[in-house]
């Protein structure tokens, strides 16, 4: 009513000035809430704006019409009338993040226009996640001097950041985190200028510039509230401050950064911070316990700072309001019980995510942690935690996620099954022991993921679960490994029917996977049930679909004919069963996205498929140990891709096509114990990446070409044993550097060993667990006299050199003492001569050495005994002489046939004696057939010793009684004192006879 009689009383006035004052009357109208169009002047700034962008998907197409205020992402001042908003935030990725329906659409790009200067209140302007393709960031934004929000986040320009910007003295919000696709070096010497900023985010901005003064230049911020500068390219983070000027400061992210100092001093003055997020730095030193000042703290990340460490502290016990505390990946050691037990006696502790994982933490899980009840997610995956999970777990009754995977735990208690709340859990790598029954997961009805998973073969779980008993969950995703469930398929499985991922891996299970559970119509994406004792007909009705999808029936007793699965396989292990017959030509056809094909160790027959050719993604084949035949096809230059080759233990025939230097991917090419021949294509050499050459037991000819050596710098194991190679072993092989299997046994090699074999560094350094990813399969050494066969875990450790059975000749290289690493030398059936190396001692990790059937000659080296490891020697037939030692090692040495066939050795285990051994064991009767020279010697030994004697009585005899006839007093003391003992024994002996 009051609205109207106001707008009655205007009339006049308006009807008075309307005629001389057009705007007035407008403006008059606007105020009184009548709707209005926007200012002539700022829509033709808008339209040229629009005229600058380019706009593939429309999203500008309601920009038409007299009315501005009404077209997308404008707003107008109800009281002006003029744009103080725009809002071109893209739509999709809005849409997309928060996962509603995706929109498929593309982003506003161009340039923008300078006309937006005529929007002269302009008080807010987004244009986030749009793409500017790499134009300069404008400096005129500087000049929007009414702007209090700014996000230009994700917007793709380039070059710095204006420092025109500095002049947004009313700015409150700006955001430009990852808004350029290339950043130059920026610094903050604009910041300052902004006292109004309380919001400031420049994530993965490259700051490397503002590295002495970026502090300074944020604690000249008195207003701000939240500072967010992760991934900035910056390594100084000063220790202290003057003094604090953000103290209103609620928010502080520097995570990802390279800051590599200790956690700064000034951090805890911020008592009003909330969150604080330090993440992925290289901080050091221990935590400190002054985070008890924080005591607002909500949320506290400092994982991945690979220097932080000693003990998890108390203080962080009592931070009750911490919902968020993430410290993986450190150097963190210690029990966490006084952590937990602080926590646990908050009257409300808010703890509702707690990371610990990747550090040195040990100890028994306390009891305390079952009072935690709004815990939802706990991690504590690869630590050194052992013992049982404490029975109060049941209590958390808040938890969702759970993992403990890689730790030294033992028991899980009945309670875990009253985790009604628990979604996903992973028990794998750890010592369980004990069985799981229905009440280890009686209550767990919102569980989709199960991981119980451990590579390792021993098996110390099992499960006892009562046939007929129903889960009450639903498992989407289920791997369990070495644990027992069988022998029969677990049957509580039975309604199971969301599962996506199976792997029942040695799981003790034998028979028949049961039909019910292939009627379960499951939808998989992984099946994997390898390493039992399953029979029957392998599971090809259940479907698959997940665009990669991966099937493993490895180490089973199936048999038949090769199953085949659906086209959108990926990953198929069908090694080590009893499948025969051909393998189906249209494979490549059934299955053309493979990535891993392993059907090795089968009864599989015939010819490889051309068909293989076609899985153009495919990067491991291996299709060794089974009866194939034939010649290796030319297909291989589809197969780019293609990481590991082996076809060995086939009968393979014919040479090795030329084709296979399009394999410019391969690490590992295996095609040993086949009847291939033929000299080696130079195409082989396009191979440039690999790890291992075993082209062993064939038929190849030829010389070992030097560019193995130029073109394959990569390679750590080279087998080239029983072949028909000639010529010299070329001394480029000396350049391989990491080489340290080398095996080249049994050929037709001439000439004489290199004397560059001390290059071979791959023989001198220490591989770790670390380099196990360079190995791929199994590869027999002979070793200790025998074939032996080494995995991939062990491969790294294996140091071999192998030159046996060949024509080589000359002597063998001193420098081969430098191969400090090696293992295993075998040098013998060869033409060698001289002696054996001086300094083989040096070899000291040496447990294999043969040099027999050689032309050796001379004694053994004395440093030989330096070889305390060596279990096996052969030195037969040789040249050599002279005593055999019986130190060290050679003490268990005492088989004969070690030294047979060197007419000059001696001494033990050999019947021959040495002549100082003879002379040991002669008889009285012997012994006046002593030399002249050996009683001459005895005779000087005889004299010097009754000399020795003659002077040492009388030395002793004078020192003593010459002196007491000589002086007197001395004498007339020595009497007395003889008197004096005399009376005291009488008495003593007159005392005991009473």
């Amino acid at each position: 009513m009051a609205h109207r009689i106001w707008c009655i009383g205007l009339l006049p006035f308006l009807v008075l000035s309307g005629l001389t004052f057009p705007e007035t009357v407008k403006f008059a109208l606007s105020t009184a809430g009548i709707n209005s169009v926007c200012l002539k002047s700022e829509r033709e700034a808008l339209v040229k704006l629009k005229g600058g962008f380019t706009d593939p998907s429309g999203q500008l197409a309601s920009w038409i019409g007299k009315d501005c205020c009404k077209w997308r992402g404008i707003v107008c001042s109800n009281q002006t009338g003029r744009v103080i908003e725009i809002n071109l935030r893209n739509l999709y990725v809005d849409n997309n993040l928060s996962g509603g329906t995706p929109k498929t659409g593309q982003p506003l790009g161009g340039e923008i226009s300078p006309s937006m200067l005529e929007i002269k209140e302009l008080n807010y302007l987004d244009l986030s996640m749009n793409d500017f393709g790499g134009t300069k960031l404008p400096g005129f934004i500087g000049s929007l001097k009414q702007l209090r929000y700014l996000n230009l986040s994700g917007a793709s320009f380039s070059g710095m950041i204006p420092p025109s910007l500095g002049n947004l003295s009313r700015l409150q919000y700006l955001d430009l985190s990852n808004c350029f696709t290339k950043s130059s070096r920026n610094d903050l010497l604009w910041l300052p200028g902004l006292s109004s900023l309380r919001y400031l985010n420049l994530g993965a901005i490259n700051l490397n510039k503002a590295a002495d003064h970026w502090l300074p230049a944020i604690n000249s911020l008195p207003s701000l509230t939240e500072l967010r500068l992760p991934n900035c390219f910056m390594s100084k983070l000063p220790l202290s401050l003057p003094f604090i000027n953000v103290t209103s400061l609620e928010v502080l992210d520097l995570s990802r950064n390279n800051f590599n100092t200790t956690t700064p001093r000034w951090l805890f003055n911020l008592t009003r911070l909330i969150h604080l997020d330090l993440n992925s730095n290289s901080l050091r030193g221990e935590l400190p316990d002054k985070f008890a000042n924080l005591a607002s703290l909500q949320e506290l990340d400092m994982s991945q700072n690979s220097y932080l460490e000693g003990r998890l502290p108390k203080s962080l016990g009592s931070l009750c309001d911490m919902s968020v505390l993430k410290l993986s990946a450190n150097r963190i050691t210690g029990e966490i019980n006084d952590f937990i037990n602080g926590l646990a006696q908050c009257n409300d502790s808010k703890l509702e995510n707690l990371d610990l994982g990747n550090n040195g933490l040990y100890g028994n899980l306390p009891n305390s942690l079952g009072n935690l009840k709004k815990l939802r997610y706990l991690q504590f995956l690869r630590n050194s935690f052992q013992g049982s999970i404490p029975r109060t777990i049941g209590n958390m009754s808040s938890l969702e996620e759970f993992y403990v995977a890689n730790n030294k735990m033992s028991g899980i208690p009945e309670s875990f099954g009253q985790l009604s709340t628990l979604v996903a859990v992973d028990l794998s790598e750890n010592l369980w022991e004990g069985v799981v029954t229905e009440h280890h997961l009686a209550n767990l009805s919102s569980l989709t993921d199960l991981y119980l998973y451990n590579l390792s073969p021993n098996i110390s779980l099992a499960f006892n679960i009562t046939t007929g008993w129903i889960p009450p969950f639903k498992l989407r995703y289920l791997k369990i490994r070495s644990c027992q469930l069988g022998p029969e398929f677990p049957t509580w499985l039975r309604k199971q029917n969301e599962l996506k991922t199976v792997v029942l891996n040695n799981a003790k299970i034998s028979g028949t996977i049961p039909d019910w559970f292939l009627q379960l119509n499951l939808q998989l994406d992984e099946l994997d049930v390898g390493y039992n004792q399953l029979t029957g007909k392998p599971p090809t009705s259940l479907m698959f679909v997940d665009s990669r999808s991966s099937v493993d029936l490895s180490s089973n007793l199936y048999d038949g004919p090769l199953p085949m699965w659906s086209s959108n396989m990926t990953i198929l292990y069908l090694n080590d069963n009893r499948f025969f017959g051909p393998i189906p030509p249209n494979i490549g056809e059934l299955m053309p996205y493979l990535t891993d094909l392993d059907i090795s160790r089968n009864e599989l027959n015939g010819i490889i498929p051309l068909s293989i050719g076609n899985m153009a993604t495919l990067t491991s084949l291996v299709i060794s140990n089974n009866y194939l035949s034939g010649e290796i096809p030319r297909f291989w230059s589809n197969l780019s891709l293609l990481y590991i080759l082996d076809m060995s233990n086939n009968g393979l025939s014919g040479p090795m096509p030329s084709e296979v230097g399009f394999l410019s991917s391969l690490r590992f090419f295996i095609l040993s114990n086949n009847n291939l021949s033929g000299n080696l294509p130079s195409s082989l050499q396009n191979c440039k990446s690999l790890y291992t050459l075993d082209l062993g037991e064939n038929k190849f000819s030829g010389n070992i070409p030097a560019w193995i050596a130029d073109s394959i710098p990569s390679l750590l194991i080279l087998r080239l044993r029983t072949n028909l190679f000639t010529g010299e072993i070329p001394p480029q092989i000396c350049h391989l550097s990491n080489l340290h299997i080398i095996d080249l046994s049994h050929n037709n090699l001439s000439g004489s060993i290199p004397p560059c074999i001390g290059n071979l560094t791959g023989l001198k350094v220490e591989l770790t667990d670390v380099d196990t990813v360079s190995y791929q399969g199994r590869l027999t050494v002979v070793a200790k006299g025998r074939f032996v066969q080494y995995d991939q875990s062990i491969l790294y450790l294996v140091n071999s050199l192998d030159l046996s059975d060949n024509r080589l000749s000359g002597e063998i290289p001193e420098a081969l003492t430098s191969l400090v690493r090696l293992w295993t030398l075998n040098l013998s059936m060869n033409h060698l001569i001289g002696r054996i190396p001086i300094d083989i001692g040096n070899l000291e990790r040496l447990e294999t050495l043969d040099l027999s059937s050689n032309n050796l000659s001379g004694p053994l080296p004395p440093s030989i005994t330096a070889l305390t490891k060596l279990n096996h020697l052969n030195l037969s037939y040789n040249d050599l002489s002279g005593k055999i030692p019986t130190a060290n090692q050679f003490l268990t040495l005492n088989d004969p046939s070690i030294y047979k066939g060197n007419v000059g050795l001696c001494g033990f285990p050999l019947p021959e004696l040495c002549s100082r051994d003879e002379k040991q064991l002669q008889s009285p009767s012997d012994s006046g057939r002593k030399s002249k020279s050996e009683d001459r010697a005895d005779d000087l030994e005889y004299l010097w010793l009754i000399l020795s004697i003659g002077l040492g009585f009388f030395i002793g005899f004078w020192g003593v009684c010459g002196t007491l006839i000589i002086k007197k007093s001395w004498r007339e003391a020595y009497y007395d004192y003889i008197d004096r003992m005399k009376n005291k024994l009488t008495a003593l002996v007159a005392r005991r006879t009473d």
